[in-house]
């Protein structure tokens, strides 16, 4: 079933999300929830708070981005882990960040018609277990740890935005009234605020 996305403005994008234990009601359905969420909204990573849901949950598929990615020349610089994976993080920590900072564009499916250049670091180390609740300890790089950042910041009550210098946040206040009130128009279900 393809879930509804919450918008900006709904107070769960800004609380720190609780972990979840195996007998997490109907789990199974969740994440296929989530999946096909996911792909009815064009998206390459969902996180449970994004479907209003406050639980320590994402899910990522990266190889989606290298499938619509236009070919060119430097694409290893900027894909050094192409073809990515798909995968799903419970009760993730990042451990480390660490390599180059740097500067990609980034989107948001709860913040739609906003991309703006966000700097992250190029490797993540995260510790998360997979939906069959088996531990890992993993390192990631390139465009998909830029996505496990993200994804992961949803997890915390971050959004993307809050990377923004303080005049350029100034500049979109319109744009995300108009969001938080519903005055956008996407190709997915959203829910806004009341």
């Amino acid at each position: 079933m393809i879930l509804p996305i919450v918008a900006y403005g709904t107070p769960v994008l800004r609380t720190v999300a609780k972990e979840i234990t195996p007998d997490y009601p109907n789990l199974e359905k969740l994440l296929a929830d989530m999946w096909e969420t996911l792909y009815a909204s064009s998206g390459v990573g969902l996180a449970a708070p994004q479907i209003n849901k406050g639980i320590r949950l994402f899910i990522v598929d990266s190889m989606q981005l290298f499938a619509n990615k236009e070919e060119e020349d430097d694409d290893k610089v900027k894909y050094p882990d192409e073809p990515g994976f798909r995968k799903v993080f419970i009760n993730a920590k990042i451990k480390e960040v660490d390599g180059k900072p740097w500067t990609y564009n980034e989107g948001c499916l709860s913040i739609p018609k906003i991309r703006e250049d966000v700097e992250r670091p190029e490797t993540v180390t995260i510790e998360y277990d997979d939906e069959n609740f088996k531990h890992h300890v993993d390192t990631f790089n390139g465009i998909t740890a830029r996505i496990i950042q993200h994804e992961y910041d949803h997890i915390e009550g971050k959004l993307f935005i809050d990377y923004l210098k303080p005049f350029r946040k100034k500049l979109l206040q319109g744009k995300l009234a108009d969001i938080t009130k519903g005055k956008v128009s996407v190709d997915y279900k959203m829910s806004f605020p009341k």
